[in-house]
């Protein structure tokens, strides 16, 4: 089987960032889509972050995407990493880091900032509604947004070496 895209990257010297992960086109439809990798740690060197975070930064990235007055028509998804070292963010277009920089420093303010109950974190509404913690998620949004989105560059918006 050919090796996926993700897979190919040299995770001994990825650190986090935002990084164009992948490009499809269908042919069919005439639609690109490009996948973006919001890594939030530096992959087998820092700690993952916890699946209770993870939920909750789900969940609130995914509420504020839905929002957002220009980007909510354009975003396919957005959700973790099985690895819990980022998130994937897919939207429609052929993009680079630079279009989406914006619009992942402002998810990610709004998540730092969020005060009151996770939306979707109800019973009814969540199949895990009980596994999400606002308090580490608004420490992780903070340390992303500090440590890497204010400071983006180009080396944490094109991926590092790719292996053979």
């Amino acid at each position: 089987m050919e090796r996926i895209a993700s897979f190919s990257v040299d995770h001994r010297v990825l650190e986090p960032g935002v990084y164009v992960s992948r490009r499809d086109a269908d042919a069919a439809t005439g639609c690109t889509t490009t996948t973006f990798d919001l890594r939030m740690t530096a992959p087998n060197r820092e700690p993952v972050m916890d699946t209770a975070a993870v939920h909750a930064i789900e969940h609130l990235g995914a509420t504020f995407l839905r929002n957002d007055a220009e980007w909510s028509g354009r975003v396919i998804y957005f959700g973790p990493m099985g690895c819990r070292t980022g998130f994937y963010l897919v939207a429609f277009g052929e993009l680079e880091s630079a279009d989406v920089a914006d619009l992942v420093r402002r998810m990610f303010a709004f998540i730092r900032d969020f005060e009151g109950e996770i939306p979707g974190a109800k019973p009814e509404e969540c199949g895990n509604y009980h596994d999400n913690d606002l308090v580490q998620a608004k420490w992780w949004a903070r340390r992303y947004m500090a440590d890497t989105l204010e400071v983006l560059d180009e080396a944490h918006t094109h991926y590092p070496a790719l292996l053979d």
